[in-house]
């Protein structure tokens, strides 16, 4: 990566970083999910000095275009003040919260300790909707299969718990 490049990737990162303590520190839900449109376009921006492009249109279209807009109408639809009440036991909760974030990164550290491969692109076609593909197609079929069976089943149960409360 060029010095520029390597300039607007911080940047981009640095961006992503305070889009995303503004989501979680937010006080009021509008500034929550602006915070998160922030964090969403700056990991696009990220994508996009990683040459994939196609993961940066990926992520403007469905999480800016789609999950952002549908968490602003949940918002305005149950209006932007209100507030959610006192949580009971909030030392039990911050705790658990805490040993599962600290579960998360450590698992996370130990994968990228023993990752083998080299960083960045390892092919010309990296990002391109072809590279993404043969990722999916040739190296991760199993687990790409395994989150459509999950995502199946909550459609189904979606329906079905929607059929059982209107009737």
């Amino acid at each position: 990566m060029t010095s520029p490049g390597t300039i607007l990737f911080v940047t981009t990162a640095i961006f992503a970083i305070v889009g995303g303590l503004i989501t979680v520190w937010a006080r009021r839900p509008l500034r929550a999910a602006i915070g998160l449109l922030v964090h969403i376009v700056s990991l696009a921006g990220m994508f996009l000095t990683l040459n994939a492009q196609l993961l940066a249109a990926i992520q403007l279209l469905v999480y800016a275009g789609a999950v952002v807009v549908l968490f602003v109408f949940v918002i305005m639809l149950i209006g932007p003040a209100s507030q959610v009440g006192a949580i009971q036991g909030r030392l039990a909760s911050r705790a658990l919260s805490l040993a599962v974030t600290i579960a998360i990164v450590l698992a996370v550290s130990t994968s990228l300790a023993n990752f083998d491969r080299p960083w960045g692109p390892v092919s010309d076609d990296f990002g391109t909707v072809e590279g993404l593909g043969m990722a999916i197609y040739s190296e991760a079929l199993v687990p790409f299969e395994v989150i459509s069976i999950t995502l199946l089943v909550a459609i189904v149960g979606a329906v079905a718990i929607a059929r059982s409360r209107t009737e």
